[in-house]
């Protein structure tokens, strides 16, 4: 397995995986918007995504997706880790583990507060490997926010 930050050129990969992930969360397949959002973070440079890369296929096993965001108390940037899906081929495999991994070297190379992330109450197995990888679970806030009538 090699991971590697996404580029342009990883476009078609990515975007694939992307969109099984969003059918995960229940989300209708489109390949097409699953391209055009991407293609938008990696150009614009919104977003930071690495890719785990079967050596042996070149075919993508996996990618998490981490967006920047700041703490005004501790003055320092944060990554918010928003996606994290592995192909079911190659799940059992420690690829999520490494997709991990490899965002805590962002933010250590970023000199970054830490990471955050959050997850369904039902998804045990997420939560699983979240403790397993070193992340804690905040019990001191609420989390609230704001959904946009359509």
């Amino acid at each position: 397995m090699k991971i590697k930050r996404a580029k342009i050129e990883d476009l078609e990969i990515v975007s694939s995986l992307f969109d099984l992930y969003r059918q995960f969360y229940e989300q209708k397949s489109d390949l097409n918007s699953a391209k055009e959002f991407l293609s938008e973070r990696i150009n614009k440079n919104e977003s930071v995504i690495f890719l785990a890369m079967d050596e042996d296929t070149n075919k993508g096993m996996g990618f998490v997706q981490l967006y920047p965001a700041f703490s005004s108390v501790s003055m320092k940037r944060l990554w918010i880790l928003n996606d994290l899906f592995v192909h079911e081929n190659y799940r059992k495999q420690g690829v999520a583990e490494a997709l991990i991994e490899k965002a805590k070297e962002l933010v250590r190379e970023s000199n970054a507060k830490g990471l955050i992330l959050e997850t369904h109450l039902s998804n045990v197995n997420a939560q699983k490997l979240y403790d397993k990888t070193g992340f804690k679970k905040d019990e001191d806030y609420f989390r609230y926010y704001f959904i946009q009538d359509k």
